[in-house]
């Protein structure tokens, strides 16, 4: 089906100017108030689609939140599909973007919430095309235009629907669509891929150093260790010491963060300076790399340079886990932030990357959360709790071989992220010029 030419010309609304209204061409569905005091724990609860899971363009599930399997006849009617374009109705904008996104096949099985719409296409308008649609800058003034509220701004349905745009043919819309979705596509791969980079690296760290699996492996008889180099498996002892956190490999080093990493260690920037800036909201929760920072004058906050390791230390944000490995400064380059971060930079021979996998094991996130203090609304742990959590030094070989594992995964990862940020700029900057047809893609027809 293709838009009609009456529908092209005139509205029910008494527009001329061959502008159509989003209720014409979408079904749009609100979500269900489920009651948090029967969300569950279980894995196998279905996930909420909530206003925090919505951000940028895409679901974020490290905050998920589950309906049991047994209630799930309470939400008939709810159920999320492959394709659906869901927006956050409170607090639709923030500094970071429009909340919307695309439910992909991993985000299968999920449920709306209320305060999301979820839209559908129908009448002539392709659901890929609508995804578009949505995250145009357009779209974005509609809605700024239209929410209320200040504390927490809003928007409704009816106003959603609102929105008017100029239609195109639906073959027009399809290679638009394709044409955006194949940069999506990539982004998304170079994600997925950091991903599981991440995970190896977290793997790799836990084996040498928290569970002592290579020493293990030689006291039993192993004459090798999978990825570990064999000049180094040679050099592993292959008996354990006792310690103040329990047996450790033999003449491995127990001592304190404060004294194997520098805590919080100087960086000269001049105050007032132009200088890369990391906001606490734009912190990793998962993966390593901040995926956007941005330039302000140097006020008060922590200073940091490539290789130091970020903590933030203030609740809810170290529970969330956000954690960062600085990489993306230029040469000689200081960066800075919030006051609430800890900066970690480990002593030679421990390699950078060594600061960060402790940060992200849970006996550490743990010890932290374990050692804040102040009111209820605002506990922090302090940087002198580093005093107190000790850790397994190993020899200068082992310390070198494990930087030269990780190192090259940390390295992809950045570059696979500087290159989907270049593709999401190419994308941003032909997606206004393909929806207003100053910029064609074959297979698209004619005007």
């Amino acid at each position: 089906m293709t838009f009609s030419r009456a529908s092209r010309k005139a509205s029910p609304d008494g527009f001329d100017d061959g502008t159509v209204a989003l209720r014409e061409h979408v079904t749009l569905l609100t979500g269900f108030p489920f009651k948090s005091e029967f969300y569950t724990e279980q894995p196998d609860g279905v996930r909420l689609v909530r206003g925090d899971n919505v951000v940028q363009g895409q679901l974020r599930w490290d905050n998920a939140k589950r309906w049991p399997p047994d209630r799930i006849d309470e939400a008939k009617g709810y159920e999320l599909r492959e394709g659906d374009v869901v927006l956050a109705m409170d607090r639709p904008w923030i500094e970071a973007g429009l909340k919307y996104a695309r439910i992909g096949s991993g985000d299968m099985p999920s449920l709306l919430v209320q305060r999301v719409a979820c839209l559908r296409a129908k009448n002539g308008l392709d659901q890929g095309y609508l995804f578009y649609l949505i995250g145009s800058h357009r779209f974005t003034d509609h809605v700024l235009s239209i929410q209320t509220g200040t504390a927490v701004p809003h928007i409704s349905g009816s106003q959603i629907l609102q929105f008017r745009y100029r239609p195109l043919p639906l073959d027009r819309q399809r290679a638009i669509a394709a044409v955006l979705r194949s940069l999506d596509d990539k982004i998304e791969q170079n994600r997925r891929t950091g991903a599981k980079l991440g995970e190896l690296a977290r793997a790799v760290f836990k084996a040498w150093f928290v569970d002592f699996e290579p020493v293990k492996a030689k006291a039993a008889g192993a004459k090798s260790f999978p990825g570990m180099p064999p000049a180094t498996f040679t050099a592993l002892p292959t008996t354990f010491q006792d310690s103040p956190i329990g047996p450790v490999p033999e003449g491995w080093r127990v001592q304190a963060v404060a004294d194997a990493f520098e805590v919080n260690p100087g960086r000269r920037l001049v105050k007032g300076a132009d200088a890369p800036y990391l906001d606490m909201k734009n912190m990793p929760t998962e993966g390593h790399a901040p995926e956007t920072w941005e330039r302000r004058q140097h006020g008060s906050g922590m200073r940091f340079v490539n290789g130091d390791t970020l903590v933030a230390r203030i609740t809810p944000c170290l529970e969330n886990g956000k954690t960062a490995f600085v990489d993306f400064l230029a040469d000689e380059e200081v960066g800075w932030g919030s006051t609430e971060y800890i900066v970690l930079r480990p002593r030679p021979p421990l390699p950078d990357e060594f600061a960060y996998l402790l940060a992200r094991t849970n006996a550490f996130r743990e010890f932290a959360i374990q050692n804040m203090s102040g009111t209820s609304g605002r506990q922090r742990v302090a940087a002198s709790a580093m005093e107190h959590y000790q850790l397994a030094v190993p020899s200068e070989p082992i310390c070198r071989a494990f930087g030269s594992a990780v190192r090259p995964l940390f390295r992809w990862t950045r570059a696979a992220m500087n290159e989907s940020r270049k593709l999401a700029q190419i994308r941003d900057y032909l997606l206004p010029k393909l929806l207003s047809g100053h910029v064609r893609v074959a297979g698209g027809g004619s005007a």
